[in-house]
């Protein structure tokens, strides 16, 4: 009895294209033999059923014939045999397979997602994945370091640095060509940058393409290459580059500047990353968004209580001491410490008190002290 194709793939015979690529996509990843739940023979039978519904000309063949001539193996010519698949090391050209000339055509897995995991390790795990276009290659990455005073980072800067880097050539623009030299169309590719080619595969001839070998990828040819940069586009070079370091960057903070990095002839540069550093201050400390500092004060002033200049990052600000005032009490000074980086306003400064006890004192103070009981 002929087989039901569409019953294979649970679909009616009214199924639209895109009905029986879904039904196949599913099908062939539950049976794939690689799965644990894998059924060899399944997965020939569904693309079997595939390869004659999924061709709009053999399907019209089968609907009127109950036949589209594919092969009882489920691969166009037959004699494909799992086991000698795993011998030649997932190798579709090697020895035990028998080719036929069924177009199986890569733009069906390129609509159908993921496809290219049912067949990666078919093909070395090569299938389905993207193949490197010069044309959209990236420029480098790259990283340097800045310093920067303590209130710099504070209250923001803006820096200008001399960036050694691969630039576009001056001379050719970045198009390797002599100026002046006629430019035209790669005659393999016609300017597009790709071949196609046709291999022959255990599933039939299979169309791919590749970077064309003429251009490599540029779609254009010229008569002679750009003495400045001998063809390549690009040249060591330097660019000044102003940095706006925001107000409030903690020390070992990165700013990224897309585009800055080296540049490639043939896409886009890449991204700089300036990694900041933030010296330290002989007497301030940052401690997140608030500084911390500490004052010294006599007894008399920890007693009697005074007013006191202390220095902040906006200068010297008046901070009073109350009466009694005990040694390493803080203090804060609203809205004087470090502008918040991510939202508005300011942290505090925070100031510790330290009272200063005398070491030598001489005896009329040491009486006065003991009548006063201190």
């Amino acid at each position: 009895m002929a087989t039901d194709y569409y019953s294979l793939l649970g679909v009616n015979k009214s199924a639209s294209q895109d009905e029986i690529k879904k039904a196949f996509r599913k099908l062939a990843h539950e049976h794939h033999p690689d799965k644990a739940s894998g059924n060899v023979d399944k997965f020939k039978e569904i693309n079997e059923a595939y390869q004659v519904l999924g061709n709009e000309d053999k399907r019209r063949q089968y609907d009127r014939f109950g036949s589209a001539s594919t092969g009882s193996s489920g691969y166009p010519g037959g004699g494909f045999n799992y086991q000698d698949f795993n011998r030649g090391n997932g190798n579709p050209f090697g020895q035990g397979f028998n080719q036929g000339g069924v177009h199986f055509d890569f733009g069906d897995l390129s609509e159908m997602g993921d496809l290219g995991d049912i067949f990666g390790s078919f093909f070395g795990g090569g299938f389905g994945q993207k193949s490197t276009n010069p044309k959209s290659q990236r420029g480098e990455d790259l990283e340097i370091e800045i310093t920067v005073e303590f209130e710099e980072g504070v209250f923001g800067v803006e820096k200008t640095i001399d960036l050694q880097k691969k630039v576009l050539c001056d001379a050719c623009g970045g198009n390797g060509a002599e100026p002046g030299t006629k430019i035209t169309d790669c005659p393999t590719c016609h300017g597009s940058g790709r071949v196609k080619k046709v291999q022959q595969t255990f599933l039939g001839n299979i169309q791919t393409e590749a970077v064309c070998p003429e251009c490599h990828g540029e779609g254009k040819k010229y008569d002679k290459k750009c003495q400045q940069c001998h063809g390549a586009g690009i040249m060591s070079g330097s660019e000044k580059i102003k940095v706006a370091i925001p107000a409030g960057i903690s020390d070992k903070q990165t700013i990224k500047l897309s585009g800055k990095g080296e540049v490639s002839a043939k896409g886009s540069a890449g991204d700089l990353y300036i990694r900041i550093r933030v010296k330290s201050s002989r007497d301030l400390v940052r401690d997140g968004d608030n500084i911390m500092s500490q004052y010294h004060i006599k007894i008399s002033q920890a007693v009697l209580g005074d007013k006191v200049m202390v220095e902040t990052v906006d200068g010297p600000v008046s901070l009073k001491i109350p009466e009694g005032t005990q040694s390493h009490t803080k203090f804060s000074l609203k809205s004087r410490g470090v502008p918040h980086l991510q939202g508005r306003g300011r942290g505090d400064h925070i100031v510790e008190v330290i009272v200063d006890i005398p070491k030598n004192i001489g005896r009329g103070q040491q009486e006065l002290l003991k009548k006063l009981g201190i």
